[in-house]
């Protein structure tokens, strides 16, 4: 009888290897953008006396989230509850949830890490209050809490001073709770396409946010903390002076939607994240068909373009199956691809890493390091 219980999966690759023995499809970080964009976000907080916490729903990899911590962040955000737990496991101390939860389910891991980190939290209702105030209160943990109030996105957050009043009031009722300040996040101006678009509405998102801490203060509720800020306004938010705390993510990769933005000034993020990719067939004229398809990478901003060099020109990513990506090969192009590289640009990060197990780091034509995406698929 065969004994199976040695098979292994190989390894996609390993640290000294070239390029060239990557297995495909692979999920590579370019080790020198990463490092110039994670330097430079690092920098601009520090000039404007802005606290980084960065969204580690991009990247879900505790060893970058480490990384940005090492230049000053003051800790990381995290989209969901169970998200937060591999980053708490690596020692990571102070952990915002940038979104709303409902269940007693969610309210046990709220409480659960509540006891062993600084853990803030968002709501936009009473009953979230209501539930998270009983359950801390009842086993003696304190549980920032954050509401979120809509600047402009029209998705989660309230929209008016009486119900960020009644959510406030509501937390003086549970000593398990304590205000933390504001959530203002306002996701659907991140990839307005001009930068002069994007400064305006970022302005008004600041606008909006500034009378909601005026009438708390006049209610005697001073906001410790204003949270807010993505790849796309940041520059802008920095400068408001009313954010005090900023979430960008992606800033690290930048992705293919963010990278249609224009850009200005110093702050122009380098694309740092592309996905390796073989041809591996071209029966089809003026056709080749890579090894990434819907399972690897994310389609919903737009198809993967292949990267700046040999090919930019001469292959375009048109559409997505299951296991298979079609490229159109130019007419004026007669070579055969079958066996060729390609490293494609993902429309949105996010989504995309969470379908890979490693980031295969690299440094020019060599692989430095492999890190793994340990907070994949972790969404409840």
């Amino acid at each position: 009888m065969k004994d199976f219980s040695s098979l292994k999966t190989p390894a996609i690759a390993r640290a000294g290897a070239t390029l060239s023995e990557v297995a495909t499809p692979a999920l590579m970080l370019d080790l020198d953008a990463f490092e110039s964009n994670l330097q430079f976000m690092a920098s601009l907080a520090r000039r404007h006396g802005v606290a980084l916490r960065p969204h580690a729903k991009a990247h879900k990899s505790t060893m970058i989230s480490r990384q940005q911590i090492a230049l000053g962040a003051v800790g990381v955000c995290c989209q969901k509850l169970s998200e937060a737990y591999p980053f708490v496991r690596a020692g990571i101390d102070s952990i915002h949830i940038s979104n709303e939860f409902v269940g007693s389910d969610k309210v046990a891991m709220a409480v659960e890490l509540a006891g062993l980190i600084k853990l803030s939290v968002c709501v936009d209702h009473v009953a979230q209050v209501d539930a998270i105030g009983k359950a801390a209160s009842a086993v003696g943990v304190t549980i920032i809490v954050m509401p979120e109030v809509d600047v402009g996105h029209g998705r989660c957050g309230v929209d008016s001073n009486e119900a960020l009043a009644a959510l406030v009031d509501r937390m003086a009722a549970y000593p398990g709770l304590r205000f933390g300040g504001l959530q203002a996040y306002n996701g659907g101006i991140q990839h307005l396409a001009t930068w002069e678009q994007r400064r305006l509405e970022a302005a008004r998102s600041a606008d909006r946010v500034a009378q909601y801490i005026r009438f708390l203060e006049a209610r005697g509720a001073a906001c410790p903390v204003v949270s807010g800020a993505g790849t796309g306004t940041v520059e802008f938010d920095v400068a408001s002076g009313v954010y005090t705390e900023m979430q960008p993510g992606s800033y690290i990769f930048l992705d293919g939607h963010y990278g249609s933005n224009e850009w200005a000034g110093d702050y122009t993020p380098k694309h740092g994240l592309f996905i390796l990719s073989t041809i591996m067939s071209t029966a089809k004229q003026h056709k080749a068909v890579c090894d990434v398809g819907l399972k690897g990478v994310a389609v919903d901003s737009g198809l993967p373009r292949v990267r700046a060099g040999e090919y930019e020109d001469k292959l375009r990513y048109v559409s997505a199956n299951d296991e298979h990506g079609i490229l159109q090969v130019a007419a004026d192009d007669m070579r055969d691809h079958l066996g060729n590289r390609v490293m494609l640009i993902p429309g949105h990060c996010d989504p995309t890493c969470n379908l890979y197990d490693q980031f295969v780091c690299f440094r020019g034509d060599v692989v430095e390091a492999i890190w793994d995406i340990d907070a994949r698929g972790l969404s409840y």
